[in-house]
């Protein structure tokens, strides 16, 4: 079953943020704590880790 990866909200006041880098591509198979995307607010840039192992199947938001 696909599980779908959201863009996390980083902060109370967090509207938006942007994608700086995957680094993973479609089809890499991943495991739960691995860096999938670095995201980066006016404030910081963190990254978003998988929450579960499995296969990134498509990326929408590049």
């Amino acid at each position: 079953m696909a599980t779908e990866v959201l863009m996390p909200k980083l902060g109370l006041t967090m509207t938006e943020g942007t994608i700086e880098e995957w680094k993973f591509k479609e089809g890499d198979t991943v495991k739960k704590g691995d860096i999938l995307f670095s995201v980066a607010t006016d404030k910081l840039t963190n990254d978003v880790e998988a929450e579960e192992d499995g296969t990134l199947l498509k990326i929408l938001l590049p």
